[in-house]
């Protein structure tokens, strides 16, 4: 045959080949398959913030960002604090990266820092919507961490980061407060 007309062996190898690419295509798993989630109960903290606050380190300013990412798959947190320089150690500047996100009915967070910290932690909203925890698993021979935003007033949160010793996980103590309001 002439012209423009396919021969039955070439479509046949178009067809096969069309059917091994597609075959070989990455397929999205049942986890990206889910929904959006659903970001509500977090939404009083997108945006900036910025304040003052005390505790172990001392007594400093910083401020920090909520942000929803990822075509609203997670919500990213970054937090800077300034330390100034005391009696007992030099000056401290602290940052770090926290990223929440929802998988199997759950909420999740990881935190990274420029200290070398990384800690998983379970988050829950409370019931009136006014109460932000994160709450790291008990481990036997490691301390266990609490942070928490509370909201005061429509533009502002308090902060309270607790510490546990190890082996005594619901033991914490005052590590950090602070207050901070929307900037």
């Amino acid at each position: 045959m002439k012209g423009n007309v396919m021969k039955p062996r070439a479509f046949v190898f178009i067809a096969a080949s069309a059917v091994l690419f597609l075959a070989a295509a990455p397929q999205p798993s049942a986890q990206q398959r889910t929904k959006t989630p659903d970001w509500t109960p977090w939404r009083f903290l997108l945006g900036e913030w910025v304040g003052e606050g005390g505790g172990e380190p001392g007594q400093g300013v910083g401020g920090s960002t909520f942000a929803l990412d990822l075509q609203n798959t997670i919500l990213v947190r970054r937090n800077l604090a300034e330390y100034p320089a005391t009696a007992n150690r030099p000056a401290m500047h602290h940052d770090d990266l926290m990223i929440i996100y929802q998988q199997s009915g759950s909420t999740r967070a990881v935190y990274f820092d420029n200290e070398g910290h990384v800690i998983q932690y379970a988050a829950s909203v409370s019931p009136d919507g006014t109460t932000w925890t994160f709450l790291s698993e008990p481990q036997a021979d490691a301390p266990r961490f609490r942070l928490v935003y509370t909201k005061e007033t429509a533009d502002s949160v308090r902060i309270d980061f607790d510490i546990a010793p190890p082996g005594k996980p619901e033991a914490f103590s005052s590590y950090i407060q602070s207050r901070t309001r929307r900037k």
